[in-house]
């Protein structure tokens, strides 16, 4: 799975500043966030999308641009140079941390040239109706990458390496999916809209061995130029699942590295998640987000909410050596396109509930690390500032619990709707253990065995300020504050 009581951080947000410093940035920061306590992290698409240097990298043009050529009004991405891409991968493995890339394979944007392709247009929200009938159209769907001149590949893309588009230029304003000439829509993709093989852009045809042929040989490039330990998948439900298990074999093989893998599959309907984890042979873990809307429905409920059931129906709950837990990411923070926020006070209590059990390998998301401050235009149309409160001093805590007192054997006090608790008792080599309680309510308490008899533990949160004494048979009262949430160690 992972390492022993790891912690990835995804180090990026959507709006983060596209001054192309986040790479030096990492490489400034990579021993300070080793010693914190993470262990891994994603980073964000590093080569050339559509949007050049302001491009967050999900509208991919050139997989094999990192930075490197004059393309798309550019030399360098958003985040900095190839150089300095390669630089801050070394510094983080040097202290400590495996790096993900983020692979995002489902399509590309920002043609160089449009060809004519016969099509027929469907429905954009039923991919299995028709809309009209089969049609000459034009579209953007030649790649040539003039800037890069053939350098590390000299594979140019056609309209008929795509199995879709979404835009026709000898009639632009007709809103479809054309499916192109001998083209079908994938199997074991997700079915929302009948078949949700087509997500945006030119949709890849991964049945084409010149696009598969490719797609494998960038993954060798990829590992053997930057090093990397691991990819997160973008948008794994609109390609079929075999695919990604397929492609993750053969470049570790190929690069006689094991590499990890985790699959963007953003669905609340844990089935869905079950289902890619049985089709790729549990290869590929996942993002459990399920577990991200439970969270976000609880900080909108507050002691509506029953925290007893904040892991019911959850990849988490259900195979946790599988699941990548996490709060937030960049596409359900404020504005964004999947936005299902998780209020601020909730999130010390989520990130509670995935640092310090023994389920999962959680993700830290860097705008609660280190807060945010951006303007965007909303879903309403309206223009938004948001601020994200930076919640690093408290996740700080968490992550030194994880490292030194979270291990052993658990034990779940979920019996009360508004606060819950467990315990882990430690090992030999990590005595003391730890205790948890937290209320989306009143101020709470929990009686609860750890272990330890006659010990004393202080909350680490300093939300409470007296000790508690274990008795004779190692159990105590721990406290919190409402709202809240307490961790509590033995004290030095």
């Amino acid at each position: 799975m992972s390492d022993t009581n790891g912690v990835m951080m995804q180090y990026f947000h959507w709006y983060s500043p596209a001054d192309g410093t986040l790479w030096n940035q990492l490489t400034a920061s990579a021993k300070d966030l080793a010693k914190a306590g993470v262990t891994s992290l994603w980073l964000p698409p590093a080569y050339k999308g559509t949007g050049g240097g302001m491009d967050v990298g999900y509208g991919v043009y050139d997989l094999f641009d990192l930075g490197e050529f004059d393309q798309k009004g550019s030399v360098r991405t958003k985040y900095g140079t190839k150089d300095e891409y390669i630089r801050a991968i070394k510094a983080a493995q040097d202290a400590g941390i495996r790096i993900y890339a983020d692979a995002v394979f489902n399509h590309k944007l920002g043609a160089d040239h449009e060809e004519e392709a016969q099509a027929t247009p469907f429905n954009p929200d039923d991919r299995n109706a028709p809309i009209g009938e089969y049609q000459t159209i034009k579209a953007w769907t030649h790649f040539t990458f003039p800037g890069r001149n053939g350098k590390y590949s000299t594979m140019e893309w056609h309209w008929w390496h795509f199995d879709a588009i979404d835009y026709n230029v000898y009639n632009a304003g007709e809103n479809a999916v054309y499916l192109l000439k001998g083209k079908s829509f994938d199997d074991n993709v997700d079915q929302e809209k009948g078949n949700f093989d087509y997500l945006m852009g030119c949709d890849l045809d991964m049945d084409n061995p010149e696009v598969s042929g490719e797609l494998k040989y960038w993954g060798e490039w990829y590992v053997n130029t930057t090093g990397v330990d691991g990819f997160r998948f973008d948008a794994v439900k609109h390609v079929s699942a075999e695919f990604f298990r397929d492609w993750l074999n053969h470049v570790s093989h190929q690069t006689e590295k094991e590499l990890f893998g985790v699959g963007e599959y953003w669905s609340y309907d844990v089935e869905a998640l079950h289902s890619f984890v049985e089709t790729t042979n549990g290869r590929i873990t996942l993002f459990d987000a399920p577990l991200h809307y439970n969270f976000h429905v609880a900080s909108q409920a507050g002691n509506d909410y029953d925290l007893r059931q904040i892991f019911d129906n959850t990849l988490v709950q259900q195979q946790p050596a599988l699941a990548v837990t996490l709060v937030e990411n960049h596409d359900s923070q404020p504005l964004q396109s999947l936005e299902s926020v998780v209020e601020s006070w909730f999130k010390p209590l989520a990130y509670s509930l995935i640092l310090l059990r023994r389920e999962g390998y959680p993700c830290v998301f860097y705008a609660d690390y280190y807060g945010s401050h951006y303007k965007d235009t909303g879903n309403d149309g309206d223009e938004h500032e948001i601020w994200l409160d930076k919640h690093k001093w408290l996740l700080d805590k968490f992550l030194f619990a994880r490292q030194t007192y979270a291990y052993g054997e658990q034990y779940d006090y979920f019996d009360h709707a508004n606060v819950i608790g467990w315990t882990r008792l430690g090992d030999d080599e990590h005595p003391g253990g730890v205790a948890v309680v937290l209320s989306n309510g009143d101020d709470g308490s929990k009686y609860m065995e750890i272990g330890q008899p006659n010990r004393v533990y202080v909350d680490l949160t300093k939300h409470i300020e007296e000790p508690v004494t274990t008795n004779d048979e190692g159990w105590a009262e721990f406290r919190c504050k409402g709202g809240s949430v307490s961790v509590w160690v033995s004290q030095a």
